[in-house]
């Protein structure tokens, strides 16, 4: 998704990842939902391919917009809306990794001031580390905690409408 010069590829921009999906979610539910928002190029349902769990979805997915516009407008409409009681959680594919990637270097950071690398030789992290860590946390519970309130009925999906039971597949 990243060229080694730290450019985010563009096709990136189209593509969405779908993440919390409720297990009872198919496919062909998935491309229903959001079909409305544009032109679906290509769909990637994980499933698990090892162990006990294996021919089980993942409870995520992906999804390539012809455009970033319809993906950009697919991701405001489907982000926190409630399908089968659980809110979707929408991101530009890009953007999930740029997050995971300041994640990673934020576990690293943690890492190593537990072990007394990192914040001098007292081993604790500095103030200013702190405050801003605290202040990302409080940031994302808000996004969070506000998504969740200006949740309408109309826009909770059930499973009812999302599950075939014509064909007894889930």
């Amino acid at each position: 998704m990243q060229d080694p010069n730290g450019f985010i590829d563009e096709k990136a921009e189209s593509r969405l990842y779908i993440g919390n999906l409720d297990l009872r979610i198919t496919e062909a539910a998935l491309l229903k939902m959001f079909s409305p928002y544009g032109k679906i190029v290509s769909e990637d349902f994980l499933w698990h391919t090892r162990g006990p769990k294996r021919g089980e979805p993942r409870g995520f997915a992906f999804i390539q917009f012809s455009t970033k516009e319809e993906a950009k407008l697919a991701k405001e409409k489907m982000h926190g809306r409630l399908a089968c009681g659980r809110p979707l959680v929408v991101h530009l594919a890009s953007e999930k990794y740029l997050e995971e990637a300041a994640q990673d270097s934020s576990k690293t950071v943690g890492e190593m001031t537990k072990r007394g690398i990192a914040g001098g030789t007292s081993g604790q992290m500095s103030r200013s580390v702190k405050i801003a860590a605290i202040k990302t946390k409080l940031k994302t519970l808000e996004e969070e905690s506000s998504s969740v309130k200006k949740q309408k009925q109309s826009d909770i999906i059930s499973c009812n409408n999302v599950v075939d039971h014509s064909s007894g597949k889930r």
